[in-house]
């Protein structure tokens, strides 16, 4: 299988794209944990659509706006990390959920579980694990770092104060 891939330049690091051609299946800070954990195969430097349409979406969101479309995207991953990903598309620009809060949405009792799924989540920003927290409103891990989860909030408006 053939995955093209593209670099945008972002204000809070490198960031890398991948995309099947017809969808975006990773997009990845640079040496973030699990980094380019979805590609398998033959690579090749190119800017296809559904690549040039993620870096407009980066645009907007880097300027402290809410896109207001999503690029196509393709998930990799086990069924249940399918389950937590999609969940994690309904959390809204600016806003916070727990691991816990997802797990009881899905009808299980393990928010660890959930963590790990939301752990290796390959598509970061879009795909908006950063904006899970931890029970009691605290910071808890991103494979970015911690330093890049809080700077995606606070290009979000997201008011930092209330977390511990």
């Amino acid at each position: 299988m053939l995955t093209y891939i593209s670099e945008y330049d972002s204000a809070l690091g490198k960031i890398y794209l991948a995309s099947n051609e017809k969808a975006l299946i990773g997009l990845w800070f640079e040496n973030q944990k699990y980094f380019e954990s979805t590609i398998q195969g033959e690579r090749m430097g190119k800017d296809t659509p559904v690549l040039i349409r993620t870096k407009e979406w980066l645009d907007v969101y880097f300027d402290h706006k809410e896109p207001d479309f999503i690029p196509e995207i393709s998930f990799e991953g086990t069924p249940f990390q399918k389950k937590v990903w999609n969940e994690l598309l309904k959390i809204p620009y600016g806003k916070t959920i727990t691991y816990m809060d997802i797990a009881k949405k899905l009808g299980i009792s393990s928010a660890r579980a959930v963590g790990q799924a939301v752990g290796r989540n390959p598509i970061s920003i879009i795909v908006p694990c950063h904006r899970v927290i931890g029970a009691n409103h605290k910071i808890t891990g991103y494979a970015g770092g911690i330093d890049k989860k809080i700077a995606l909030l606070e290009i979000e408006g997201y008011d930092l104060t209330i977390l511990k």
